[in-house]
């Protein structure tokens, strides 16, 4: 069976004005989501599910699903703030989204087969398509619990032009995912190392080659199931608060340590590539034209 690709895109619009995502970074305007669906197809995923809102479904269907009508089935689900469990309902005040793994609930009944999650704004590359296609697609039909999540090496998701958050990663001696930390201002220092301020505020220099998540997670469909458990106890913490967020490592961490799931950690040698601050843009548009002429991508990806 062919692995689905969902990707998270409800935050399209809400962090840059208007469709930022869509911005042209490729030579012939290519934007970041469209390097990732043709990865993705040629990765051999059978069908693209987007996670959107409601206020962005016109101008998303007309600026991105018709580009790739033809080349992949593709679904939308919507991701609202008042899409709670029954019994529950929205504090006053609240218009914050409820997180990453919110959004993956909204495709609990569109997604009946092994899937992918990705960030819509972020570039993750060939191998990393191809790392995570491979382990989905020859899991045994019957799979349940065997997650795997792509571990970046940091050194290849830095930007110079300031600082970034990452969850760094470690594993068991089996190759599974320990656990995830989230570390926030990683950044460079004078002499070009790698640094951050720990939780205790001791200053950590990683190594480039430590591995961190970039939000590409490979999931089976009884995900969703634990996923809906532990977003009722997300609610029941946490549920009153103005901007608190469901995430998936919240959700990962929780059947890691109730031994109800093991995510393998893959290692890929792709970089990432972001617009994280408007100076990394110039250096996308290069990095993309680059990997243009030397072949790795078409001239055209979708014609």
């Amino acid at each position: 069976m062919k692995p689905t690709l969902f990707v998270l895109a409800a935050g399209m619009g809400s962090r840059y004005g208007g469709l930022k995502q869509l911005d042209g970074v490729g030579p012939q305007c290519q934007t970041i989501m469209d390097y990732s669906i043709y990865d993705a197809i040629r990765a051999g995923f059978g069908k693209i599910v987007f996670v959107i809102r409601h206020d962005i479904e016109e101008a998303f269907r007309e600026k991105v699903l018709s580009r790739y009508e033809g080349h992949i089935p593709m679904e939308v689900v919507f991701q609202s703030i008042d899409k709670l469990p029954e019994g529950y309902t929205v504090p006053e005040g609240r218009t914050k989204p409820w997180g990453t793994n919110h959004a993956v609930l909204m495709a609990a009944d569109t997604i009946k087969e092994p899937f992918a999650v990705i960030n819509a704004d972020d570039y993750y590359g060939r191998d990393a398509f191809a790392v995570v296609g491979k382990f989905l697609s020859e899991l045994p039909d019957d799979s349940k619990g065997k997650y795997c999540m792509v571990a970046f090496n940091l050194g290849n998701t830095m930007t110079q032009n300031g600082s970034v958050s990452r969850g760094v990663c470690t594993a068991d001696k089996e190759g599974h995912l320990a656990s995830v930390t989230e570390c926030t201002a990683i950044s460079y220092t004078p002499d070009g190392r790698i640094t951050y301020t720990d939780a205790e505020g001791v200053a950590q220099y990683p190594g480039a080659d430590t591995p961190v998540s970039m939000n590409l997670w490979g999931f089976t469909p009884d995900y969703f199931a634990y996923s809906d458990r532990e977003f009722h106890r997300f609610l029941d913490a946490h549920g009153t608060e103005l901007k608190s967020e469901f995430y998936i490592p919240t959700t990962i961490d929780a059947l890691i340590h109730n031994g109800e799931a093991t995510v393998d950690m893959l290692r890929t040698t792709s970089r990432w590539t972001g617009v994280t601050y408007p100076e990394d843009r110039p250096m996308v548009v290069e990095r993309l034209a680059a990997m243009h002429a030397a072949g790795e991508y078409p001239d055209a990806l979708f014609d």
